[in-house]
């Protein structure tokens, strides 16, 4: 992906996690009968390497989306190491939840909230009318998969999507 910051001049190359979804099976025993049923709790999960490298700073980040072990361990862990241009070793390390609070600890011996992503704002996504857009733009191509989505028709979601 590209990332262009028009207040700074600067633009970003990156590269994204692998997106899993989830299920967590358990078993519940009964009483009753002596049998088993299997619970599912879903979720989304990232996972895998990415990068975030800006050509006019110099600067890049090397980031790791880490998968739930199928035993104990948290979801949604993210650990993070900046860098600055020509360094091989990182000037700041990060640690935490990719939808939650991450800490930044630094080279200096600092320790910091780096963000609260609970805390951020919602802005909203600026998109031109599908009436505007090329046929192969997101919006235009997917719309019928997402509409069918919306109103809950697998079928023709999967027909729209083929």
């Amino acid at each position: 992906g590209c990332v262009t910051c028009l207040d700074y001049d600067e633009h970003y190359i990156l590269t994204f996690p692998n997106g899993y979804g989830r299920q967590l099976r358990g078993y519940k025993y009964t009483h009753i009968c002596n049998c088993r049923s299997i619970l599912t709790v879903p979720w989304i999960e990232l996972g895998g390497e990415c990068s975030i490298n800006c050509s006019k700073t110099g600067y890049n980040a090397s980031i790791v989306f880490h998968t739930k072990p199928f035993y104990g361990g948290k979801k949604h862990r993210i650990t993070a190491e900046i860098f600055s241009p020509n360094d091989k070793k990182p000037f700041c390390s990060i640690e935490g939840e990719w939808n939650g609070v991450m800490y930044a600890k630094y080279t200096t011996g600092e320790n910091a909230v780096f963000i609260d992503t609970k805390k951020m704002p919602t802005i909203k996504k600026k998109v031109r009318k599908l009436e505007d857009q090329d046929d192969f733009e997101s919006r235009c191509l997917w719309k019928d998969v997402t509409y069918n989505l919306k109103i809950r028709d697998i079928d023709a979601a999967t027909a729209a999507k083929h």
